[in-house]
């Protein structure tokens, strides 16, 4: 059975899960839309932070006490103008997609975020019908200037 807890309510209860095991986790099962693990590491610190503007939380989806899936939500302290969250990450272990994981991952993920959330997402990523199917829309397409 799948069970889907808070990464802070897991490392109260005791769970011998660490950041690091969290980011090898997303480096590993985002394939080809990962980020480098530095960066990855960054979205989890932001998360976990209690600075102003900053927060958000890590959600672990496990079976027994192997990590099956890994979320992370980040407050972008821009209500109005910005959706309140933004979905940085989210990955399930690629000999269990297809089974239900990631929606109950984004399900419980819509829940506990305070506000609106916006995520990123190319358009040829699989998840994207996923994404549709939970109630998100395409409002804008993203586009970027890179100065490297």
């Amino acid at each position: 059975m799948i069970e889907i807890k808070d990464y802070n309510e897991l490392k109260n209860e005791g769970a011998e899960i660490s950041l690091d095991d969290i980011v090898t986790f997303l480096h590993d099962h985002l394939d080809r839309f990962r980020d480098s693990k530095p960066d990855i590491r960054k979205a989890l610190d932001y998360a976990l932070s209690d600075a102003e503007g900053m927060g958000g939380f890590i959600l672990i989806a496990r079976e027994e006490k192997d990590i099956v899936g890994a979320l992370v939500m980040n407050e972008t302290g821009m209500s109005g103008y910005i959706p309140e969250n933004i979905l940085v990450y989210v990955a399930v272990d690629a000999s269990r997609r297809g089974k239900g994981i990631g929606g109950k991952i984004v399900r419980e993920a819509l829940e506990r975020a305070k506000g609106d959330v916006k995520l990123h997402v190319e358009h040829d990523n699989p998840a994207k019908r996923l994404y549709e199917r939970l109630g998100f829309t395409s409002k804008y397409a993203e586009m970027r200037y890179s100065k490297r």
